[in-house]
């Protein structure tokens, strides 16, 4: 099945975003689901012109900025987003943010267990190649292989300058701590402003070796 997948959708890498999207909601109807982290609002601006029923989750790890929660509610109600929050469960509590662990408790278990609740067979992210080093080779279409359905990144060869010019040309509601430095937006207690030339996930887990939540890792 994963290699009928990658031989079939090639063509989708030359592709602009909404088309891959249109493909993506013609291939997989109501079993395609939009996660977000909503630190921007881009993705969703992209899908929901084209697949305005699609379903959003967004993991609500506990550990969020308070302007994110916010975001999240402004953004559900300017776009009337079929919003499903996923909650950590008690166990969370034994795992504080930033330590080994957290992250997987916290966003990777409930989004596994959504997904298998739900029967979703394919899902859409925003990473792009430019994010760090371990997404550089991530494929527009590609088999996620720790779910064992499809993951559609539309936006997987775009800039950061490609995403701000879609911002402007949009003119989409901005996260409130992106004025503040914020470059990219994760739970408060390992998230910082980046200073000027940093990638913007440089705030991300700032001081570790880590740079990935776990969503995306194999």
């Amino acid at each position: 099945m994963t290699a009928t997948l990658i031989n079939n959708t090639r063509d989708l890498e030359e592709a602009s975003a909404s088309e891959v999207i249109a493909w993506a909601k013609e291939t997989y109807s109501d079993k395609l689901v939009l996660a977000s982290s909503f630190q921007d609002c881009v993705l969703i601006d992209l899908v929901i012109n084209i697949a305005p029923d699609v379903e959003v989750v967004f993991i609500d790890t506990g550990m969020h900025f308070k302007e994110t929660l916010e975001y999240v509610e402004t953004i559900r109600s300017r776009y009337d987003l079929r919003l499903v929050t996923l909650q950590v469960d008690e166990s969370a509590s034994d795992y504080p943010c930033g330590i080994n662990g957290c992250c997987n408790v916290r966003k990777v278990l409930p989004f596994d267990r959504f997904l298998e609740k739900s029967g979703s067979r394919a899902w859409i992210s925003g990473i792009k190649r430019v994010d760090t080093d371990e997404r550089a080779d991530v494929p527009v279409v590609g088999w996620d292989e720790r779910r064992g359905i499809v993951k559609v990144n539309p936006i997987a060869s775009w800039s950061e300058e490609d995403v701000s010019s879609y911002k402007e040309l949009r003119n989409l509601i901005e996260h409130p701590l992106a004025a503040k430095g914020y470059g990219s937006i994760g739970c408060a207690p390992t998230t910082r402003p980046i200073e000027p030339g940093e990638n913007p996930r440089a705030g991300r887990w700032s001081g570790q070796d880590k740079t990935e939540c776990g969503l995306h890792l194999p």
